[in-house]
């Protein structure tokens, strides 16, 4: 594949690269590593999958990526995971992340634990924690922990995660958005101490399913759909879902279309009735786009598609756990679907 083409596809529906030049020369390289990583705290929902989609452009631009279960990090962000309880949750969201996408090959996952506690890997925790202040590992960690009463863990954190990038051996670090405070702490601290600064590729965030005004939150469940949410529950929150005619920007239903739906599928077939237009298929993101910002398209007709093609990806995920709701609940009420 030609380095254009790969670097188009690696660009695709990304918010921010640091840096792209950076990223040009690495495409000169013939192998070529990344890394996406979670914590597992709450419930696994279409959140991740957004960002997670952006692997299977990876792939196809040749760039082998690892996923990263950070079980640890779930229980130093203020306890949101309690530490008798990261193991547990970190194979949960293994399998959620093995079932809910169509993977070409079995993911390749990495937990946390498994190499964070080496003797290496700690000594270099102190060298970074000796060279910064608390006053700039609290900025690189506002954006992801919960720093409501901030706990010396949460500073810990950003330290723990821009070492992963050398110790996982990855050239990029794939995330959402938020997590960008925490890439730019790498980027300046692993050189202090003798490492090289990754290239960092930053998704955009999903907006709330109750509109821009508030944030997708795991412990608010209108907010956001789980991965193995019933077949009910996704028709009821995506009919819910905020979507005003004619209006693309941060509207949740047009995200996911953009985010999840093409990447994955590459098209949404709409059905209406012929009185409407009839049934219309888009192969492009943009045709859709397009479509409805002139409004040639009901909100209630993409809701209802969209409803059936996240429920048709999930199909698999939602299979499996649906025996499994007294052992999700273990983790606490917010995880049920």
């Amino acid at each position: 594949m030609e380095k254009e083409k790969r670097l188009e596809l690696i660009k695709r529906n990304v918010e921010e690269i640091v840096t792209e030049n950076e990223l040009k020369e690495l495409l000169e390289n013939k192998k070529i590593y990344a890394y996406w990583g979670t914590a597992p705290t709450g419930p696994f929902h279409i959140g991740h999958v957004a960002s997670l989609t952006k692997i299977f452009d990876f792939e196809r631009a040749k760039i082998k990526t690892k996923i990263l279960i950070a079980d640890i990090h779930a229980a130093l962000d203020d306890l949101k995971a309690p530490w008798d309880q990261i193991k547990e949750r970190a194979e949960f969201y293994k399998k959620c992340i093995e079932l809910v996408l169509p993977w070409q090959a079995k993911p390749y996952f990495v937990i946390g634990s498994e190499f964070q506690l080496s003797k290496d890997y700690m000594n270099d925790v102190l060298k970074i924690a000796t060279i910064t202040t608390t006053k700039r590992a609290l900025r690189a960690a506002s954006e992801v922990c919960r720093l409501k009463n901030p706990k010396v863990s949460e500073l810990i954190y950003p330290i723990m995660q821009s070492l992963d990038e050398q110790y996982l051996n990855v050239d990029i670090q794939l995330g959402g958005i938020d997590q960008r405070h925490i890439m730019m702490f790498a980027r300046e601290y692993l050189p202090k101490i003798g490492y090289r600064k990754r290239i960092e590729i930053m998704m955009p965030l999903l907006v709330s399913l109750t509109g821009p005004d508030t944030k997708m939150s795991a412990s608010v469940p209108e907010t956001h759909v789980k991965v193995y949410d019933s077949v009910e529950k996704i028709k009821e929150k995506i009919r819910k879902a905020y979507c005003p005619k004619g209006v693309t920007k941060n509207n949740p239903i047009i995200q996911i279309c953009k985010l999840i739906i093409f990447p994955l599928k590459n098209k949404l077939k709409v059905e209406r009735a012929k009185s409407y237009g009839g049934d219309i298929t888009f192969e492009a993101f943009e045709d859709l786009e397009k479509a409805f910002a002139l409004q040639q398209l009901h909100p209630l007709d993409l809701k209802e598609a969209v409803a059936n093609s996240l429920i048709e990806l999930f199909k698999k995920v939602r299979k499996y756990f649906e025996n499994k709701k007294e052992k999700i609940e273990e983790f606490g009420k917010e995880f049920l679907p």
